[in-house]
């Protein structure tokens, strides 16, 4: 189901997930693939963040010496103003910030009283729909350690969603975006560890839902996860509402918990106070069908960053045990970024016990990740 993608979206940088149906009748599911992400690129060349100037120096561990602009923290997800398919040169899922749910329906809950989608998980409901799958950890999956990586971790997220919408069957051609992503981990499941995996959807709003994953092991692993996808019209890459039979599929096991589609990160600069930097490479096997690099591998960057800061003593905290990690996706790194053979910059910082990270294009302009990690005790 989720292997179908036009012609145009496979030529193209755009970062959109599509569904297709392979039954005639039944509602659809919550999107699964690695492949989507929105994001607002807004970028002051001369000023760093509040309008004062970054700063060129600072402890760095590369060459990167480039002044590097500040991003603000995107607030609310309004709507696409340029379809995410165009070629570069046309900007990616421009965003227009605001009450993103001004257009939706009449008596709905306002915006300040919805919970941000992805920022806590719920539990398994006792109604509704929750779809479950079984599957073993395998050592391609694990560190040097025999811990299940976070980057293996968002790839079951993504194997049980698309298991679940194969099994539902959809009505209408979809397409979907990944805005953020939760993972808590309770405790690591190990090397050939049983899982047991359960998934359902835990909120929607007019035109996003976050899907649920929780995983138990046989002996112990604990994982829980929630991501929020936003639903996209295929033709127009616009955010559209959700299908009726999506709403009633899915309303029992949500509860009709409403979200709302905020993201919550600040990027970390270059340059700044405490921030560290090291350079990172994308790897032509990190790109999936649609030609980018998939969403899993930005888990990648924080397992990177993980290592380092501990190698460096840099924060306490045990990746096997219990940890709270959110990434939030923001701009897509596409075929030609990898081909290009440059370093990306990873920026980050520990404060408080909190490891902040952002990945930042090679020029300075884009910010393609942020993550936020911290020990759960």
């Amino acid at each position: 189901m989720y292997a179908v993608v036009t012609a145009s979206a496979q030529r193209s940088p755009g970062r959109v997930l599509m569904t297709e149906s392979r039954k005639s009748v039944g509602p659809g599911g919550i999107p699964s693939g690695g492949n989507g992400h929105v994001g607002a690129r807004r970028h002051r060349r001369d000023g760093g963040r509040n309008g004062r100037s970054t700063r060129s120096g600072g402890r760095r561990e590369h060459g990167h010496h480039r002044t590097m602009p500040a991003i603000a923290a995107s607030t609310e997800l309004m709507e696409i103003g340029v379809f995410p398919f165009l070629p570069r040169d046309r900007g990616l899922a421009s965003l227009v910030m605001g009450d993103v749910e001004s257009t939706g329906k009449k008596g709905s809950t306002r915006r300040t009283e919805r919970e941000n989608g992805a920022s806590r998980v719920l539990p398994i409901p006792s109604l509704g729909r929750v779809f479950r799958r079984e599957r073993r950890v395998r050592l391609g999956d694990v560190d040097a350690t025999g811990r299940l990586r976070l980057d293996a971790v968002a790839r079951y997220l993504q194997d049980v969603a698309t298991d679940d919408s194969d099994d539902l069957g959809s009505l209408e051609a979809r397409a979907w975006v990944v805005r953020r992503t939760l993972i808590e981990q309770h405790q690591a499941p190990r090397n050939s560890e049983d899982l047991a995996l359960a998934t359902f959807c835990s909120g929607m709003g007019n035109r996003w839902a976050e899907r649920r994953v929780s995983m138990a092991g046989a002996v112990g692993g604990s994982v829980e996860a929630v991501t929020l996808w936003v639903h996209l019209d295929p033709v127009t890459g616009r955010p559209k509402t959700l299908p009726a039979e999506f709403v009633a599929t899915y309303t029992e096991p949500s509860g009709g918990r409403e979200v709302t589609a905020r993201q919550v990160h600040e990027p970390v600069i270059p340059g700044d106070d405490d921030v560290h930097t090291m350079p990172w490479w994308p790897r032509v096997t990190d790109l999936d069908v649609l030609n980018h690099v998939n969403n899993a591998v930005a888990w990648e960057v924080v397992e990177q960053t993980l290592e380092r800061v501990r190698a460096r003593e840099l924060i306490d905290l045990d990746p096997a045990g219990s940890l709270r990690a959110e990434v939030e996706f923001r701009d897509a790194i596409d075929h030609g970024v990898v081909i290009a053979a440059m370093p990306l910059t990873i920026a980050y910082r520990v404060a408080d016990g909190v490891l902040d990270v952002a990945l930042w294009s090679t020029d300075g302009e884009s910010v393609y990740v942020t993550a936020q990690l911290t020990s759960r005790h």
